[in-house]
């Protein structure tokens, strides 16, 4: 075991992140294999889980989130004011440029996208609310990772602000814009952005969304409270 780290929570943390949007229920040899855990550690973990309401298990024996996390996640979100100053400005940023919103705020080594308003258009891209995603690459992953003063690539060009202007960095069909956020303290709130396909989100409009969730962060900044 690491200095400072504990396994048996690191399972349990890894057994919770395996669960997604698209894969809401597993069995156990399935989680096993997500996780890369033995079956008999993922057994043993889920059952104090299951005790503690943060799994569930159906009648056919399959996994699931349970309640617990629910309820925490609930608490996180009253933590950003329930969306009130946020979706606001999301749904602000989708009517000026006719493209994808997002806030995001960093997880341990993922990003995940806490609230969202999607594009009118068809054609979009399109993400759910608390899907989890890598933080190796894309616009929100790099302010992300310099606002927490991780190393990032020599030729990613940040503005004045933090701001960064991508195309395909995590999805080569997809153009996105990123700010951070900053709490009066001087805090990281998290990450505005607004994304779109790559044929329809050109340079001139990404920097006209640049400019305005640039805007947008600044105005974030004097309504939000000092800590997440």
């Amino acid at each position: 075991m690491s200095k400072g780290r504990i396994d048996a929570v690191e399972r349990a943390m890894s057994i919770l992140s395996a669960f997604s949007s698209q894969r809401r229920r597993m069995t156990l040899t399935e989680l096993a294999e997500e996780t890369g855990l033995h079956k008999s550690s993922v057994l043993r973990q889920a059952n104090s889980m299951l005790l503690y309401g943060f799994l569930i298990r159906d009648a056919e024996g399959r996994y699931g989130i349970g309640a617990s996390v629910w309820r925490l996640g609930l608490i996180f979100r009253q933590d950003y004011q329930n969306g009130v100053t946020i979706r606001p400005v999301l749904r602000n940023l989708v009517a000026r440029t006719g493209e994808t919103a997002s806030f995001y705020v960093r997880a341990g080594e993922d990003r995940v996208c806490l609230y969202r308003e999607n594009s009118p258009n068809l054609i979009r891209y399109h993400l759910d609310e608390g899907m989890r995603l890598p933080m190796d690459r894309g616009s929100v992953a790099m302010v992300l990772r310099r606002c927490a003063g991780e190393d990032v690539p020599a030729d990613i060009a940040f503005t004045p602000a933090g701001s960064v202007d991508m195309a395909g960095g995590r999805n080569p069909n997809i153009a996105s814009v990123a700010t951070p956020v900053i709490a009066p303290g001087g805090d990281l709130l998290g990450a505005l952005a607004v994304s779109g396909l790559t044929t329809r989100f050109t340079p001139d409009k990404r920097a006209q969304a640049l400019q305005l969730i640039e805007q947008h962060a600044a105005t974030l900044r004097q309504t939000s409270p000092a800590t997440p």
